[in-house]
C-alpha cells in the first residue's frame, strides 16, 4: 500500500522535528497524490531543492537535485514547478548544515 502524499508529508515533518530541523509546508498540495518538493535553504543565501525520481531500470525512488545555488534561483525554480502541478507540495527545511534526512532509511 501506498502512502498519500499528505501522510508522508506528516512523517516527515516529524522524523525532521525529532532531529530539532525546522520544516514546515510552504505549499500544500494534493493531499492523496500530490508531488513533493523539499527546498534546503541554509540560511547563507544558498538552497537546493528535491524531487523525487523513479529509475524506471530498477523501479526503486530517489531523490534527485531539481535545483541549487542561489535561494532566489532555487525559489524561480520551484515557482516554475508549481505553474506546471497545481497538486504539488513544497516543503522547506532551514538548516545551516544542509541536513535534510532525505538519504535515511523509509523517505526514498
Amino acid at each position: 500500500m501506498r502512502l498519500t502524499a499528505d501522510m508522508w508529508v506528516g512523517a516527515y515533518l516529524a522524523r525532521l522535528r525529532a532531529e530539532a530541523i525546522p520544516g514546515f509546508v510552504v505549499t500544500k498540495g494534493d493531499a492523496t497524490a500530490g508531488a513533493v518538493l523539499v527546498k534546503i535553504a541554509t540560511m547563507d543565501g544558498q538552497a537546493a531543492c528535491f524531487q523525487r525520481s523513479f529509475d524506471l531500470m530498477t523501479g526503486d525512488r530517489r531523490w534527485v537535485t531539481l535545483a541549487e545555488g542561489d535561494e532566489a534561483a532555487v525559489d524561480a525554480s520551484i515557482n516554475k514547478q508549481r505553474g506546471f502541478d497545481p497538486d504539488l507540495w513544497v516543503i522547506e527545511v532551514e538548516d545551516p548544515r544542509g541536513r535534510h534526512l532525505l538519504d535515511q532509511p523509509g523517505l526514498e
